[in-house]
């Protein structure tokens, strides 16, 4: 957010954040691809556009859905922390079946990754609706399931906790999705 305040000075989440979320989401049913965030876009193409933002500089007209979604899950990937800060990580996948304690903890975390990841998952409520999921083919689940590692990283190296926190991941972004409240950050960018 420091990175941006002189160019964006009343924005309250990140720019990269809404303007990618905006640009995906103002793509017409015919636009939209099966697959999207699950199907990677040309890794060339995706440093172009990374390039471009790192220039403050959104992308053209008619940019590849898949460039544009591969770049946004990017961002969260690369993120210095994670979006849920490692402290807050075993609650949220101790939580992974229970609603109540899933949004509770997102109610616990720092105010700009509260605003972070309620916008997100905002978005990601707008691509799991029937009509948008039934051209994509991602539902709640399989959005849960490309996105959850790139908001939640695990700290163990051992391949056992690794493989059953995966599971506890995908069903904790599965119950945001489903059951958040993102009245809160509806309209803002």
């Amino acid at each position: 957010m420091d990175l941006q305040k002189d160019r964006h000075p009343n924005s309250k989440l990140p720019w990269i954040q809404t303007t990618l979320s905006e640009e995906l989401l103002r793509l017409s049913p015919d636009q939209l691809t099966e697959g999207i965030f699950r199907v990677p876009g040309d890794s060339d193409e995706v440093n172009v556009l990374k390039a471009r933002y790192d220039q403050w500089r959104p992308p053209t007209e008619g940019t590849d859905p898949h460039i544009l979604a591969s770049l946004l899950k990017l961002w969260y990937r690369e993120l210095y922390e994670p979006l849920i800060p490692h402290q807050f990580y075993e609650r949220c996948v101790d939580s992974y079946a229970d609603a109540v304690a899933a949004v509770t903890v997102v109610a616990d975390l720092p105010q700009l990754n509260r605003m972070v990841l309620s916008y997100l998952v905002l978005f990601l409520q707008k691509f799991a609706s029937p009509d948008v999921a039934a051209v994509t083919k991602m539902d709640a689940n399989n959005l849960a399931m490309v996105m959850a590692p790139n908001c939640l990283r695990c700290t163990s190296t051992d391949p056992q906790v690794l493989f059953n926190n995966a599971r506890r991941e995908v069903g904790f972004m599965r119950l945001l999705i489903q059951h958040l409240d993102t009245g809160v950050v509806e309209g803002i960018a």
